[in-house]
């Protein structure tokens, strides 16, 4: 494994910092702007976010969730895990305090970026978000586009979730948004993984791909376990695999140091006759994939929304 890949592959546990099972920060990241935490709660927990620099979009992995922020209380109805359907969610401003609390407990991904405006707080209904099944035959996934630039307002965030079935690939063909010009906007990237678990609640693998150019490097090829993160500061990225039998979830949170919140990519022209290989192919039957039985392995226990589309 080079250091590279140590650096930006996170297996589940290893950034994990005071109240958060996972924390991920520009400073811990060196970079700009894009951040995530996820947050683990008992039944009957509570949690005092701050959110200083930055706009925070509050997922719920699993679980229920009230928010309280700016005089608002957002009661979010959630979902019992990633693999069953969108999900509500809720917009927190820069320079806020916002009280978390959920009744049954659960797990909530606060998607973070630096933001120069403050925005108000709002609420995001599961039913108001976007259902995108892209791709083909083996390239066939499912995008939950809930915090988009063409889909919800917000000053730099960029979010969505990616469910491929198993055997499939996403994030394909290998693609970057490293530089500012008219075919790419500059965004970092974290995929953050959960991998469903097998028949007998086997746990399985999946496998992410990043590598660069001769002028700016990168390669990372990482075996991703469930609760496992990726960091892409630049370069291509693509495929994510998942084996068979283990469908594969990922939330994207991108953010850049550039003024004009937008999503466009440019595709390894190596790989780009992909795309044309999908006409005549049907999408995969399995989409969309909103299947309770499907559920993600149990949270181990541990101490203490104008962009393009998404591939």
């Amino acid at each position: 494994m080079t250091a590279t890949t140590r650096t930006l592959h996170l297996p589940a546990g290893s950034a994990a910092s005071g109240d958060y099972v996972l924390e991920v920060t520009p400073e811990s990241a060196s970079w700009s702007s894009s951040g995530l935490r996820v947050l683990e709660l008992a039944p009957s927990g509570t949690h005092t976010l701050r959110t200083g620099e930055d706009e925070v979009v509050v997922v719920p992995l699993s679980g229920a969730l009230s928010v309280a922020c700016d005089g608002e209380v957002l009661e979010l109805t959630g979902r019992p895990h990633v693999f069953a359907g969108p999900t509500d969610f809720a917009y927190l401003p820069r320079e806020a305090t916002a009280e978390l609390s959920s009744e049954a407990g659960g797990r909530f991904a606060l998607c973070s970026a630096r933001a120069g405006r403050r925005l108000p707080v709002r609420y995001g209904p599961a039913e108001g978000v976007p259902v995108e099944l892209r791709g083909a035959g083996p390239c066939s996934r499912q995008v939950n586009n809930f915090a988009t630039a063409g889909v919800f307002q917000a000053d730099s965030i960029i979010a969505c979730e990616v469910i491929t079935p198993g055997g499939n690939w996403s994030s394909y063909p290998p693609h970057k948004h490293d530089e500012t010009s008219e075919a790419e906007t500059e965004l970092e990237e974290i995929y953050y993984f959960e991998v469903a678990p097998g028949p007998q609640g086997q746990p399985g693998p999946a496998y992410h791909r990043v590598y660069g150019t001769p002028e700016r490097p990168i390669d990372v090829l990482a075996e991703v376990r469930d609760r496992d993160v990726v960091l892409v500061p630049h370069g291509w990225h693509g495929p994510s695999i998942a084996a068979p039998g283990h469908d594969l979830y990922y939330l994207n949170v991108m953010a850049g140091p550039g003024p004009e919140r937008a999503w466009r990519i440019v595709d390894d022209p190596v790989h780009a006759w992909v795309r044309d290989s999908w006409t005549g192919q049907d999408v995969d039957p399995r989409l969309p994939l909103h299947a309770p039985a499907r559920a993600a392995a149990p949270p181990p226990t541990r101490p203490d929304q104008n962009g393009a589309t998404r591939p």
